[in-house]
């Protein structure tokens, strides 16, 4: 029988993901969260991921997927390719992981079964998706489709992020009561560095002008 009172979270130890851990404890009596060890250049974010599991009582896994990175280099991955600090004009940018998306929750899948649960929570967003196709909602629906034919067993991807933007996101932290956790304990930089990270990749920007914008929100509402 399915147990609906417990869910996984594929954890990063990043803004999204911990947003959503965040939410999944409002949700659910019991929830663990899954992070993945594919040989990023930035191992921090699993040191980040251990200590907010173990600040909010989690079940925190590591999984090995150290394969990933011997099939998809990228710079993300490899200390000689650097960071596109631009999206590109065409394709997607050197930051994007292929296979990622579609491994990370093909996993969790296993481990959720193997427990009973169905329900997944992954913090991809269409918004501000950064041109990964593993961040798109088609994706998720055939993903979705695909993990319940492939098990017999009915899972639920849920996305409580899939339509709102960084702003959102961090309004969504704050009132779930982890605005600091968020500002302070994660790790979303390209370049590795916790909090407010290096200011000039690509995930900084993005988490800085919602975060700004967020900000503004907040003193025009108070």
């Amino acid at each position: 029988m399915k147990n609906k009172e417990e869910a996984v979270v594929v954890f990063s130890g990043g803004q999204d993901s911990t947003t959503c851990l965040l939410w999944a404890l409002k949700q659910y009596r019991k929830v663990y969260a899954v992070s993945f060890d594919y040989g990023q250049r930035h191992a921090l974010e699993l040191s980040c991921a251990k200590r907010i599991a173990e600040k909010f009582g989690v079940e925190h896994h590591i999984l090995d997927m150290s394969l990933l990175n011997q099939l998809a280099p990228n710079s993300l991955t490899r200390n000689d390719i650097c960071v596109d600090e631009d999206a590109p004009k065409e394709g997607t940018p050197n930051t994007f992981v292929d296979g990622r998306n579609l491994l990370f929750l093909s996993f969790a899948a296993v481990f959720a079964k193997q427990r009973g649960v169905s329900d997944i929570i992954t913090g991809v967003s269409q918004s501000d998706f950064s041109g990964y196709p593993d961040c798109r909602d088609i994706f998720i629906k055939s993903l979705n489709t695909t993990l319940n034919l492939a098990m017999d067993y009915e899972f639920d991807l849920i996305t409580p992020m899939m339509w709102i933007d960084k702003m959102e996101t961090w309004k969504m932290a704050d009132e779930l009561g982890g605005l600091d956790v968020i500002r302070d304990m994660t790790l979303t930089c390209y370049q590795g560095i916790m909090g407010e990270g290096c200011g000039n990749c690509p995930a900084c920007k993005l988490r800085k002008r919602g975060y700004d914008r967020y900000m503004e929100y907040k003193r025009m509402h108070q």
